[in-house]
């Protein structure tokens, strides 16, 4: 079930920095949240009701506090589409081997910048990646890369770095098809609950290095990251599990064909049955790879760009 529920928050005084208060709005949006997964999954918010056309209203009792929600259901058949940026430098919302080929590079100049500027001053930032970061910082880091800024990395150097997370998410979201493609989405998921460790170390590793090649030398840069994040773990409170959850649903989504998830509106929705054993699925994914001490690479490519400066 794909529900429109968003949460927004001001940014007070510059927009390159998220204040005390700030922070806190943002986690009563997360804790709100979980109240309303729970809700659904105990049947007090019926999903078939939610199917309807208009907008369904309940009150969230939150210690104390009442919270009145609009919840409405948008069929996967929208929600999953991705509208590609009109701009010819735009780089959300378009295929990854493009922007690759355009910037004549191996790995796109957006994540490069992203995780520059993390590695330097938000590897000790407290829930890095996990905590949002400012939706009105978010949105002029993509315009600005999205119209090539010269500019770009001087904004990134005044942004608060959790909007720097949040762009990277956002663009590895709205690419027109997951990093792991939707071809092999289905192999990856199958590989993964493989019983044999031996069996699927190899059916794992085989099918990371048959993804186009923008792709993986891209999903092995970005894994070298997030294992350096997680050896942060015990001041940013971000393990590998953590990581995992965050990223794994964002790299991995299945195409609109491959879906477990109903495609009549009319057919009763299990959350356990197909939405939450997709997500757990994408994470265990994303956690093996994560969790393997070295990934092998054709041709030396994952020595080339993890090591050179010229990318």
């Amino acid at each position: 079930m794909q529900g429109l529920i968003r949460f927004f928050y001001p940014s007070r005084g510059s927009r390159s920095r998220i204040t005390s208060a700030d922070k806190q709005l943002c986690a009563r949006g997360s804790t709100l949240w979980t109240h309303i997964r729970c809700l659904v999954c105990r049947g007090k918010l019926d999903p078939q009701t939610l199917q309807d056309r208009d907008w369904q209203r309940t009150v969230i009792d939150m210690n104390g506090i009442e919270v009145k929600l609009s919840v409405k259901f948008t069929s996967r058949e929208f929600s999953l589409k991705r509208m590609p940026s009109r701009k010819q430098t735009g780089v959300f919302g378009v295929k990854i081997a493009v922007v690759t080929k355009r910037e004549r590079s191996k790995v796109p100049y957006i994540v490069r910048q992203c995780v520059e500027e993390i590695e330097r001053r938000g590897m000790e930032e407290v829930g890095i990646y996990r905590v949002s970061g400012v939706a009105t910082d978010i949105q002029a880091l993509k315009a600005a890369f999205d119209v090539n800024n010269k500019d770009v990395s001087v904004m990134m150097s005044e942004m608060d770095v959790n909007a720097i997370a949040g762009t990277l998410k956002l663009y590895f979201r709205e690419l027109p098809e997951p990093l792991f493609t939707d071809e092999f989405y289905p192999n990856f998921a199958e590989g993964i609950a493989l019983s044999d460790p031996v069996a699927k170390e190899s059916c794992m590793l085989n099918l990371l290095l048959s993804l186009p090649e923008a792709n993986l030398l891209t999903f092995l840069f970005l894994l070298d990251h997030l294992k350096r994040v997680a050896e942060k773990e015990t001041v940013n409170k971000m393990s590998l599990h953590n990581l995992a959850t965050v990223f794994g649903p964002t790299l991995l989504r299945p195409s609109e064909k491959e879906s477990k998830l109903p495609a009549n509106p009319s057919q009763p929705i299990t959350m356990t049955d197909s939405w939450s054993l997709e997500v757990m699925s994408q994470v265990q994914v994303l956690l093996y790879f994560l969790q393997l001490e070295a990934i092998p690479a054709p041709d030396s490519k994952r020595q080339s760009i993890l090591f050179s400066t010229e990318v």
